[in-house]
C-alpha cells in the first residue's frame, strides 16, 4: 500500500479550531514534524483541509 508524507511548514497560531482539531487527529504538533500516513482519501481529505500548514515530502 502506498504511503504519503507531509511536513508541518507554517504555526497553527492563528488558526481556527477546526484547523487545529485536524491537526491533532493526524498526530502533528509542531512545525517541521514530519509523519507518513496510508495514501487513502480519508487522509488526502484531511491533509486537504490544512494544505496552507503542510507540505508533501517527496522522498
Amino acid at each position: 500500500m502506498s504511503e504519503i508524507t507531509v511536513k508541518v511548514i507554517k504555526s497553527r497560531i492563528g488558526c481556527t479550531p477546526a484547523q487545529r482539531r485536524v491537526l491533532d487527529a493526524l498526530g502533528l504538533r509542531r512545525r517541521e514534524m514530519v509523519k507518513t500516513f496510508p495514501d487513502n482519501p480519508a487522509v488526502r481529505g484531511m491533509i486537504a483541509k490544512v494544505s496552507h500548514l503542510v507540505v508533501e515530502v517527496t522522498k
